[in-house]
Parts: structure tokens; sequence; C-alpha cells
């Protein structure tokens, strides 16, 4: 069973994700990546994707152009997992 994060291992957790951000108002977190171009910020989005799908954890995301905006919670807890914070590690990876 998938458990959210108590508010410390949180805090300790976005210490650690460079960019990530809470989302106020709501538990999740967020963070906007910015490419040089749209192939860039596709190929980040298409890796990510690959990720996410064997993770079985899928993003809230947008891209318009060359910025892509991700939001991730965990929705069958309604808050931010270790599923979360490992999805956010691979995407700062991705965005190099």
């Amino acid at each position: 069973m998938i458990e959210k994060l108590e508010p410390a291992e949180r805090r300790a957790a976005l210490a650690k994700l460079d960019g990530w951000t809470s989302v106020e108002g709501r538990d999740a977190i967020t963070k906007v990546f910015t490419f040089g171009d749209f192939q860039e910020a596709f190929a980040f989005m298409t890796r990510s994707a690959l990720l996410a799908e064997r993770m079985n954890h899928h993003p809230e995301w947008s891209n318009v152009y060359r910025t892509v905006t991700v939001t991730l919670a965990t929705h069958v807890v309604d808050g931010v997992t270790r599923l979360d914070v490992e999805l956010a590690e691979g995407m700062n990876r991705f965005a190099g």
C-alpha cells in the first residue's frame, strides 16, 4: 500500500528536488521545465512518459512550445508519495 509522505518527509524530499515546489492549496508538487525548443521539450516528455508508464504513475502536465509544466500527486491517496518523488527525480535527470 502506498502512503502519503509525512510533512517532515515531504519537506526533506522537496529540499533535494531541484526546482520543485509545493502546490498551494493542494498536496502536490510542481515544476516548470524550460528547454531550448519544442523538440527538446517533446523528447523530455517522451522519456518521462516511458518512465511514468514503467512506474504506472502518471503526471499531470502541459506543454507550450519549449515549456513543460508538471504537477505530481498520487491520486489514490490524494497527496505526495515516494512515487511522486521518484518520478520527479527521473524528470530532473532527463532535463539535465
